[in-house]
């Protein structure tokens, strides 16, 4: 991971990337028990947004010896994906990201209820289970996940996952 987070700092101040975010089930760690995830996810605001927009980023990788895996690009041990922002939510879930120290380096972690919307509005299966296991860990509260929904134009979905998963009577 110590050698993922050099790179993005590298990448940060070259300007290939202008903001980033840990997120999806590696950032989920920071809040809830380890879960089995295969890659890190990242979140990232980068200048060009046109068809090439990953372009720089595998340019760069590339000049360092970091080679793509399929939709990844391999950074030693961890096949990393950087994925755009792609919508409101995300662009914002990374602008709002918190500083972690993981292996003694400073890294933006997406937030815990951003996380949870994030997954309500993919809504998979495990999704759910992330949304339950943030709640459970209280990393986040029913409040903050019910206000970003609406903010989001989700508070259908939440109303309904609430119902399912969370309703006691």
């Amino acid at each position: 991971m110590r050698e993922l987070i050099q790179l993005i700092d590298e990448m940060l101040n070259a300007g290939v990337l202008k903001n980033y975010a840990i997120f999806d089930a590696l950032a989920q760690m920071r809040y809830t028990e380890a879960v089995v995830t295969m890659d890190a996810d990242i979140l990232i605001g980068v200048e060009d947004e046109g068809l090439a927009v990953l372009s720089p980023i595998y340019a760069f990788c590339k000049d360092r010896g970091y080679l793509p895996e399929g939709e990844a690009i391999r950074v030693g041990s961890w096949p990393a994906q950087f994925i755009p922002v792609f919508d409101d939510l995300s662009k914002d879930a990374m602008e709002s990201a918190e500083r972690d120290d993981i292996d003694g380096l400073r890294v933006r972690v997406v937030r815990a209820d951003y996380l949870a919307v994030m997954a309500l509005k993919v809504g998979r299966a495990k999704d759910r289970l992330r949304i339950l296991a943030l709640l459970e860990s209280e990393a986040t509260t029913i409040e903050n996940i019910a206000k970003l929904a609406k903010q989001y134009n989700l508070l259908d979905r939440w109303m309904k996952f609430q119902e399912q998963f969370l309703d006691e009577s």
